[in-house]
């Protein structure tokens, strides 16, 4: 059973100010022609379909014509709404377009979709798994534990008809604790989000969205596949990819991943104004691509971002690193570590040192540890 795993389009968004759209189109034909090649048995959207809850009219007229021509590939797609969709919105239609092998999930309501699919080894059952946050689980299941992430995941699939014997696959777009984050999403304070990712031991492959860095987490049975594009220059550095995964006999994995190429990369440059705008430097570099410029001079240089945009059109992003900015951040750092607490102190540091957030056990554990030694 060959399954492709996308996630995170985030049609219509911004970057900069800069629309995105055409780059979206671009990418979106890219995958369309792999689909064509790879000829998989269904097609996986993981959630963050849109950018916003209510898109703009050309986002809407881009995601209408991507499923018209996935539709014409008559494979099944199978479809989630993600933190960033409205998922009344988002499956409006879907009986509609049900007909045309489109499922989509709905408002989470105590049930989860699920499809099921035949190879030579039997069904394959996919379970459409939305967004979840606690205070929608709670209003389903009034008495059983929803109180973090975490809990209400946990009371979600623990209320899912799952036959283990055969395979199956969960679509959900949540953030399991470990994955590598990027500065384009939306990050909950303390990483209250967290959830385990041994929730998801009893399937065989969980196809996630919600991170944008393509990873596993743990084993190749739990994984994101990132965004088609790099959405901030954090990603400036990293190859965006389709997924691949192929799922063989009860228990049989294997993932691959087809890259992708965008219309415009992201580029990030560092150097005073004459380096950078000098021909034996820039003539090496596709000038069409969006770039982020640190200039190092230690005078601010008129008109920079005016100056810089004849040699580099695209130019998103420009701030300088010198005495004066890096003295600015140091008098700004330390006027906000005065300003805040100790248990926020020894949350910013637990995330340095393990690249994930407290959850709430953890946070409650360490103050008490902190009342107790005050009181001491």
């Amino acid at each position: 059973m060959k399954l492709i795993h996308l996630s995170d389009l985030h049609i219509g968004k911004k970057l900069n100010e800069f629309s995105l759209l055409d780059d979206q189109r671009h990418i979106l034909t890219q995958i369309l022609d792999l689909i064509r090649q790879e000829q998989p048995d269904g097609i996986i959207i993981a959630g963050d379909i849109y950018d916003k809850a209510i898109p703009s009219v050309e986002a809407v007229q881009l995601l209408d014509d991507f499923l018209t021509r996935l539709a014409a590939t008559e494979k099944p797609v199978f479809i989630i709404s993600g933190n960033h969709d409205s998922a009344e919105r988002l499956a409006f239609g879907s009986r509609l377009l049900c007909r045309s092998n489109i499922h989509f999930s709905s408002l989470y309501d105590g049930t989860v979709p699920c499809c099921a699919l035949s190879d030579a080894y039997g069904k394959v059952y996919i379970h459409l798994l939305p967004f979840i946050k606690p205070s929608l689980v709670r209003k389903v299941f009034e008495d059983a534990p929803a109180g973090s992430f975490n809990e209400a995941l946990h009371t979600v699939l623990s209320h899912m008809d799952i036959d283990t014997s055969q395979r199956n696959v969960l679509v959900a777009h949540q953030f399991v604790t470990g994955a590598a984050r990027s500065e384009s999403e939306e990050i909950f304070v303390g990483g209250l989000d967290n959830v385990d990712a041994s929730l998801f031991d009893i399937f065989d492959y969980t196809a996630l969205g919600h991170i944008h860095s393509p990873q596993n987490i743990g084993s190749e049975k739990v994984r994101y596949c990132g965004t088609p594009l790099k959405y901030s220059f954090s990603e400036a550095a990293q190859q965006k990819s389709v997924t691949v995964a192929e799922l063989g006999s009860k228990g049989s994995l294997s993932i691959r991943c087809l890259p992708l190429q965008p219309l415009h990369d992201l580029q990030k440059l560092k150097g005073t104004y004459m380096e950078l705008t000098s021909l034996s430097f820039y003539k090496t570099l596709n000038r069409d691509n969006y770039f982020h410029i640190t200039l190092t001079d230690e005078d601010d240089v008129l008109d920079a971002v005016k100056k810089l945009r004849t040699v580099y059109p695209n130019l998103m992003q420009l701030e300088y690193d010198n005495r004066r900015t890096r003295t600015s951040t140091e008098i700004t750092a330390a006027e906000q570590i005065t300003q805040k607490s100790e248990l926020e102190l020894f949350q910013e540091f637990f995330e340095l040192q393990n690249g994930t957030g407290m959850n709430s056990s953890q946070q409650q554990l360490v103050q008490e540890l902190l009342d107790s030694l005050k009181s001491s």
